[in-house]
C-alpha cells in the first residue's frame, strides 16, 4: 500500500479510503468485518463513515458495526485513522437528514456536534474521532460558533482534526480564514464528489483545498456505476448499482451513453478493467489524497485495491480527457 500525508498535516493515510455505506446495511456485520481485516491486512489505515449511515430503522447502525470490530482488539483502532461525519438529523422520528425535524437534532451549531460526537463516540466504542468532519454546510450557524465546540472537543482529546464534505470553494476559505485567526489548524481536508464523469470539482472546491493544505477525498469514483463497466454489465444483465441514480440516469442520457461507450472502448483496447482505471485516474489528479471505495463485498474491495498499483499511461490518460474533459482551470476557462 502506498501512503500520503493528510493535506498539510504529518498524519499519514492510505491512498485507498475504506468507505464504510453499506455496512450494517446492504453488508451484514461478519461481512463487514471481514471487509475491515482485509482492509488491514492490504494496509488500508483510512476508514471513513458517517453517523447517519445505517439503516432507515436505525440511522448509526454503520458506527456500531464499527465499534464491535474495534472490540474485537488485536490492535485493530490504533491502526485505523478514524473519520466519521456529524450534520445529519439523528432524532428517532424516523425523517431524512435532510426533511424537517425535531430542532436542534441537526445541522452545525454548538449544541448539535457537541450532542453528535459523543454520540458517535459511544457507537463506535473508542475515545477518540481522528478525522470529524462536517457532513454538509450550515448556512444559518457561524464558523465562529463551530470553530468554538471544535475546539471544545479538540482540546477534550475527543476529536484531533476537523474537516469537511460536500463545501464549495468559498467555504473552505472562509472556514480555514476564521479558524486561522482563533490560531486553530483549520479545515484539513475535504471531501466532495469528484470522478471522471463530474469534474465540476475541479474548477472551485479542488484549487481551494489546494491553496489552503486540504487533502481531497473524491466520494462516488464510479459515479454509483457509471465507470465501472457500466454498459457491460446492462449487456450482460449484472451489476444492480447501474440500474438506479446517477448511473441510470446517465445511460439513460443518449450523449452520456456515448462517452461511457467510448471510455469502455478505449479500455478495452489497452487490456484494462474501467472500474480499476477510473479509481487510477483520480490518484493521478494534483491534490488528490484518495479516492473513497465502499465495497459491499471482499471481492470489490480486492479490485479496488489493483488501482493503487496500476500506472496509466500517458495515451490512456489523453484519451480519458478527451472522452471527459474537465471545466478547465478557474478563472481562465470562463473568464478569457
Amino acid at each position: 500500500m502506498e501512503y500520503t500525508q493528510l493535506g498539510r498535516t504529518g498524519l499519514k493515510v492510505s491512498r485507498i479510503v475504506l468507505g464504510t455505506m453499506n455496512f450494517g446495511g446492504q453488508t451484514d456485520e461478519p461481512d463487514s468485518h471481514r471487509i475491515m481485516d482485509a482492509a488491514l491486512d492490504a494496509g488500508v489505515n483510512f476508514f471513513d463513515t458517517a453517523d447517519i449511515y445505517g439503516t432507515a430503522e436505525e440511522k448509526g447502525l454503520t458506527e456500531k458495526v464499527i465499534g464491535a470490530w474495534f472490540a474485537r482488539g488485536g490492535g485493530r483502532r490504533d491502526k485505523v485513522v478514524l473519520a466519521t461525519k456529524v450534520y445529519g438529523n439523528m432524532s428517532a422520528d424516523g425523517k431524512a437528514w435532510h426533511e424537517q425535524s425535531w430542532p436542534n437534532h441537526d445541522r452545525l451549531t454548538a449544541l448539535h456536534i457537541r450532542r453528535a460526537a459523543e454520540a458517535s463516540l459511544r457507537r463506535l466504542g473508542t475515545d477518540r474521532i481522528d478525522v470529524y468532519q462536517f457532513h454538509h454546510i450550515d448556512r444559518a450557524t457561524p464558523f465562529e460558533e463551530i470553530w468554538q465546540a471544535v475546539d471544545v472537543l479538540i482540546r477534550q482529546g475527543k476529536i484531533l482534526y476537523a474537516a469537511s464534505s460536500n463545501f464549495p470553494g468559498y467555504k473552505i476559505a472562509q472556514a480555514n480564514e476564521l479558524a486561522a485567526n482563533r490560531g486553530m489548524v483549520g479545515l484539513v481536508s475535504e471531501q466532495c464528489l469528484y470522478n471522471l464523469a463530474e469534474r465540476r470539482a475541479e474548477a472551485d472546491v479542488i484549487p481551494a483545498a489546494r491553496e489552503y493544505g486540504l487533502g481531497v477525498i473524491p466520494w462516488s469514483p464510479l459515479h454509483q456505476g457509471l465507470l465501472g463497466g457500466a454498459l457491460r454489465k446492462e449487456r450482460e444483465n449484472t451489476g444492480s448499482r447501474t440500474k438506479v441514480g446517477r448511473s441510470a440516469a446517465g445511460l439513460a442520457d443518449p450523449a452520456v451513453r456515448a462517452k461511457v461507450q467510448a471510455y469502455e472502448d478505449l479500455l478495452d483496447k489497452h487490456g484494462l478493467e474501467p472500474g480499476e482505471v477510473a479509481l487510477a485516474w483520480l490518484l493521478t489528479r494534483p491534490g488528490v489524497t484518495g479516492p473513497i471505495v465502499g465495497p459491499r463485498t471482499t471481492e470489490q474491495f480486492t479490485s479496488a485495491l489493483r488501482a493503487v498499483e496500476l500506472k496509466l499511461d500517458p495515451e490512456v490518460l489523453a484519451g480519458l480527457d478527451e472522452i471527459f474533459p474537465g471545466p478547465g482551470p478557474a478563472p481562465e476557462a470562463f473568464a478569457w
